[in-house]
């Protein structure tokens, strides 16, 4: 009996001991646990990806949404201040016109008083003048009569 009698002896000792124990089953079990274990965390890990992807598209959705949304914005108020160019420059050639109608209505009416006031004078003149003339002529008696006479009808026509 020499050493590598009791070394096979201490080795077939040792299998019987850990069957008897049921190490193997124990560990079998311990690996399945952990296996078990394993895919639980890497099925939490999908759907923690999955939920992750689900979030970044919705928060993609709503950016596109909000970006949408200050266009439309901007546009809205790119439209509202043409808008209101537009209404200003409107009022302002409105303002313009009836400005210049009234001015235009002014020296329309100025030139009207002056040509009235030209032919007024005129008239006076052409009296004075016609009266002078009659005067001249008729420097007899019954003068007075025929003076006053000319001069109304004189006057009557040239008003």
């Amino acid at each position: 009996m020499d050493n590598t009698f009791w070394t096979f002896a201490g080795l077939l000792l040792f299998f019987a001991l850990v069957i008897y124990l049921k190490a193997p089953s124990m560990v079998a079990k311990n690996l399945d646990a952990r296996a078990v274990r394993i895919r639980k965390e890497i099925e939490e890990a999908r759907e923690l990806k999955e939920e992750a992807k689900q979030q970044l598209a919705e928060y993609q959705r709503r950016r596109r949404e909000a970006e949408e949304e200050a266009r439309d914005i901007v546009a809205a108020a790119k439209r509202e201040a043409e808008a209101m160019l537009a209404e200003a420059r409107q009022r302002n050639e409105d303002y313009v016109e009836r400005r210049t109608a009234m001015a235009e209505a002014k020296i329309a009416q100025a030139e009207n008083d002056a040509i009235a006031e030209v032919r007024a004078s005129a008239v006076n003149l052409a009296i004075e003048a016609s009266a002078r003339i009659i005067a001249d002529r008729n420097s007899a008696g019954r003068s007075g009569q025929f003076i006053d006479t000319s001069i109304e009808e004189v006057r009557r026509r040239l008003n």
